[in-house]
């Protein structure tokens, strides 16, 4: 009888012990299921655009896989992120290449190491003008519904990433209108994510024959909302073939600029 009063009391404080020293915090970022996820939207730039047969001059460093980077995949699944990849699937209709998500990721865990892991939610659609992102639109509600699965898996949102302008530089009408448009669509994701604070990195684009990009870029640059950072793509390399989209090294530029904006914005935070 002593014996099992002995090993049942010895049970007992294992117990104690093990429920005071096991920390069930979902918001752990030690937790080997948290990640710092960004959401990738916009149009073909965003969605990727670079080739291999591109011979400019770029930092390999920067699309190498990882294990603490990865991306959610158009089936709703976390894995390993890999260019080009990231928008397969995601930017249905055309020929997916490389974007900025891997340079973005890869600067941040060059830039900080102990950053953690890196969760990329893709949802770019070339071809696209805002007005098929507005709420509503099936590239919204797929936004929306695809940030809110992610998070099921761990972690949080730290911003959304937007590279987006060229089809609205065409008509007057939607270069007028985009910066109104542009401040409608952010406010209405935040809210539909709950997440009225969420940091928003928009490029300012300088790709395309629009008759009307200046307009557009300043619309860009001119968004009055709180925790809004306009990130300059002036000056990245653009594809001498079609010039309408970066090559990759300027893919690997504005990845770079989105990182390092990013990065100073949680600094500060």
């Amino acid at each position: 009888m002593g014996e099992k009063l002995f090993l049942l009391a010895c049970f007992m404080l294992l117990a104690c012990f093990s429920f005071a020293t096991i920390d069930l915090s979902p918001n752990d970022q030690n937790d080997s299921s948290y990640k710092s996820m960004f959401i990738l939207a916009g149009q073909s730039n965003m969605g990727g655009r670079g080739y291999d047969n591109d011979n400019s001059t770029y930092p390999r460093e920067y699309f190498f896989s990882h294990p603490q980077i990865l991306m959610f995949d158009a089936n709703q699944t976390w894995k390993e992120a890999a260019d080009p990849g990231l928008h397969v699937g995601i930017d249905k209709d055309n020929l997916v290449g490389i974007g900025p998500g891997m340079p973005f990721a890869n600067r941040i865990s060059i830039k900080d190491p102990g950053f953690g892991t890196i969760g990329l939610i893709p949802c770019a659609r070339g071809q696209t003008s805002i007005m098929l992102w507005m709420k509503g639109t099936y590239l919204y509600d797929r936004l929306v519904h695809r940030s809110q699965v992610a998070l099921q898996g761990g972690g949080e949102i730290k911003a959304l990433l937007w590279y987006q302008g060229e089809s609205d530089a065409l008509h007057y009408e939607d270069a007028q209108l985009y910066g109104s448009r542009l401040a409608k669509f952010l406010t209405d994701v935040r809210a539909d994510l709950g997440l009225p604070d969420l940091p928003v990195l928009v490029v300012a684009m300088m790709t395309g024959d629009g008759e009307y990009k200046m307009m557009v870029r300043q619309a860009q640059k001119d968004v009055k909302l709180p925790n809004v950072v306009t990130v300059d793509a002036k000056g990245a390399g653009i594809k001498y073939d079609d010039k309408l989209h970066l090559n990759k090294a300027g893919i690997v530029e504005v990845g770079k600029r989105l990182a390092d904006t990013f990065l100073q914005i949680n600094e500060e935070c």
